[in-house]
């Protein structure tokens, strides 16, 4: 009887194919969103997934000021910022945060949920946050991502 011999194909930057999505951000939740954007962004959307190599795609979000926050998370939720000085630490509350820079919103939550190590570094760089309906990726041709 033979051995049947199976081998596991890593994937590695010559293999690997990036595409380019647009995630609309109008009326969805923060986390729910962001949680399948860094799904992507890793790669775990592909069959040749492999955890030590970048397999990830290009996510392009538009429309991030109107994203919503579940119960009383718009009011409560506080994002605070440290200088490193003492007295240097900024508080803010979400509602604020979404009125003066939304982009901000969505790269904290996703840069939290990917890798924190060089490999996490570079799959954030994939990401490109946009406040209004309008983006300077149009060349690129970036497909519709369905939830």
């Amino acid at each position: 009887m033979s051995k049947l011999h199976f081998t596991t194909k890593h994937a590695n930057e010559a293999t690997v194919a990036r595409n380019w999505y647009v995630v609309d951000g109008t009326n969805q939740t923060v986390g729910r969103m962001c949680s399948k954007i860094a799904a992507v962004l890793r790669g775990k959307n592909k069959a040749y997934y492999t955890p030590h190599v970048d397999c990830g795609d290009f996510v392009i979000v538009i429309n991030c000021e109107k994203v919503k926050l579940t119960g009383n998370k718009m009011d409560d939720k506080v994002y605070d910022t440290f200088s490193g000085y003492p007295g240097g630490r900024k508080e803010e509350i979400a509602k604020d945060l979404i009125r003066r820079r939304p982009e901000v919103l969505i790269e904290r939550a996703v840069k939290g949920m990917l890798p924190k190590n060089r490999l996490g570094r570079k799959m954030y760089k994939k990401l490109f946050v946009y406040a209004g309906a309008e983006h300077p990726h149009a060349s690129q041709k970036p497909a519709d991502f369905k939830f």
